[in-house]
């Protein structure tokens, strides 16, 4: 494959490395860090991430296909026989495997899926409902002017979040203090203007609040199916497109799509029994038991989904760059009736957002919905194990965007004569870094004193000390944090030293000794700060 286009370094790395996966089940892959693999010899059987991201660095390549031949434990390709399940799935008279939990079911024809538009145009919709509720203190304080700016930007017809990316942070889609109403696009997605409820003379009998219940909870079916049906397009139409699989690699076409056949499946036997709850009774009696029962599948695989978010991103600017065969192919695609002008980013994201969704919808029925009730506490617990989920998402991507730190410092980190140390290993993340200057005495009858600039790179369990030069580190120290390392106040006045100088002790560096050393901040803010990072466990 090509050159990859000169960069910056952030930049660079975030569209060469692949997507680190959590650790689930065998349905979303991913890393066994049970296992231990981060931390394991390069002489043993398991894989030295460091090593393998670090010569991928060095050839500032994409070739995925070399690195799946010898990382086999990091990535889950789909088998064969999964895709052509996935791609014969509305079409089997006889029913399908279910690539998730293996047991054959019917094709699942939902009763209202038409009834209802693409998930971009209902997200788009529900979105800017939120946007109503900045002018309380709750959600302004999840929101800074960027990220809304971000969000309005992409209100326009022609950018109908294409570029919604999973930098945004989840919080920005988590409920404030007041829920948000249920959406109305249109008419026909109504409980009330539903034939059987019409036909039943429930709306007669019912309070006000009792009809807002239903609206909201029958929102949650209607959302879904409007899901449904932009995932369908997603996995019918993109994802088993055979010009778009000869157009990219195997690992290439893994990674950005993802488990999202899988994600379609689970939405499939969601919808379904939602269904079946309005077909039981057009009164729903509660949903929350529903959701609980999921839960466990939402989590197996939003989880891994959203985590690799940004290596799905980045992946498909270095193509959109350098693939003209996959853009020709992509562009065909999305000129597609079906599509409805929608990017194929925009079905990308979809899972993104619905999990956060979701949430939100269930916040409206537990605001509508009488403590007393019998479905009160099954829809608390439904919320909680909602939000463990958009939790773990949220945790997932801090991870990915920890070790992409630490990939792109151990680019720029020259250890010299020093002994080199891994730097990405597993529970490894950058806490703090900027340069200090460090107060150097000469002499003996007269003593000088000199500041060298040097650079403080604190990491949760290691800190390193070097001179920076040009772009890169050299390395002149490190030890281990926080059991080698402390921190003492001197008094500057008397000694004759700055005022904003400290005292920085390594117990045990590398060489084994100890050793001290004067340190000099340009505030004295910066050297309280520093001084607290340097004591502190993280």
């Amino acid at each position: 494959m090509s050159q990859t286009p000169t960069m910056d370094i952030p930049e660079q790395l975030a569209s060469r490395f692949p997507p680190l996966e959590t650790d689930t089940e065998q349905d979303s892959g991913g890393l066994d860090e049970s296992s231990n693999t981060m931390n394991q010899p390069e002489d043993s059987h398991s894989i030295d991430i460091s090593s393998v991201l670090r010569s991928v660095a060095i050839n500032q390549t994409w070739d995925f296909e070399k690195m799946f031949s010898v990382m086999p434990k990091l990535f889950s390709l789909p088998t064969p026989e999964e895709d052509e399940s996935v791609a014969d799935q509305n079409q089997s008279s006889e029913g399908t495997t279910d690539p998730v939990e293996g047991r054959v079911c019917g094709p699942f024809q939902s009763k209202y899926m038409n009834n209802f538009p693409l998930y971009q145009h209902y997200w788009l919709k529900s979105l800017k409902n939120d946007l109503h509720q900045l002018k309380k203190p709750s959600l302004s304080e999840l929101m800074n002017p960027e990220n809304l700016q971000e969000l309005r930007s992409h209100f326009s017809p022609r950018h109908q979040l294409e570029t919604v990316s999973p930098h945004l942070r989840l919080t920005l889609t988590l409920p404030c203090s007041s829920p948000p109403t249920p959406i109305k696009v249109t008419p026909s997605t109504l409980w009330q203007d539903l034939d059987e409820v019409k036909a039943s003379g429930l709306l007669s009998t019912l309070t006000t609040r009792e009809i807002r219940l239903q609206e909201t909870m029958f929102e949650l079916m209607g959302s879904e199916a409007s899901y449904l049906r932009s995932l369908q397009i997603a996995v019918n139409h993109f994802y088993v497109s055979e010009a778009l699989k000869q157009a990219l690699s195997q690992m290439e076409h893994h990674i950005l799509f993802s488990n999202i056949q899988r994600l379609m499946a689970t939405s499939e036997r969601f919808l379904m029994d939602l269904e079946l709850r309005l077909g039981e009774n057009v009164f729903i009696s509660q949903v929350g038991d529903i959701v609980l029962q999921h839960c466990p599948a939402f989590h197996r695989l939003y989880v891994p989904y959203v985590t690799n978010m940004m290596y799905q991103e980045a992946l498909l600017n270095q193509l959109q760059q350098q693939n003209k065969e996959f853009m020709y192919s992509l562009k065909t695609l999305e000129q597609d009736p079906v599509c409805q002008r929608q990017s194929f980013k925009s079905f990308l994201v979809l899972p993104f957002q619905r999990i956060t969704r979701i949430r939100l919808i269930l916040e409206s029925i537990l605001k509508l919905t009488e403590p007393e009730s019998d479905s009160f506490p099954s829809l608390e617990k439904a919320i909680e194990a909602i939000h463990e989920v958009v939790r773990e998402c949220d945790d997932g991507v801090k991870k990915m965007k920890q070790i992409e730190e630490l990939i792109c410092l151990e680019t720029l980190l020259d250890f010299g004569k020093v002994k080199s140390i891994p730097l990405v290993i597993s529970g490894r993340f950058l806490v703090r870094e900027g340069p200090v200057r460090q107060l150097i005495v000469e002499g003996t009858s007269i003593p000088r004193t000199t500041l060298i600039s040097v650079y403080l790179h604190l990491l949760s369990d290691l800190l390193i000390i070097s001179s920076k030069r040009d772009e890169q580190f050299i390395v002149l120290d490190h030890a281990e944090f926080p059991t080698q390392v402390c921190t003492e106040h001197l008094n500057t006045e008397v000694l004759g030293l700055p005022s904003n100088s400290f005292i920085l002790r390594l117990l045990k560096r590398r060489t084994g000794q100890p050793t001290a050393m004067i340190l000099v901040t340009d505030t004295s803010s910066a050297k309280e700060t520093w001084m607290k990072a340097l004591s502190s466990k993280h």
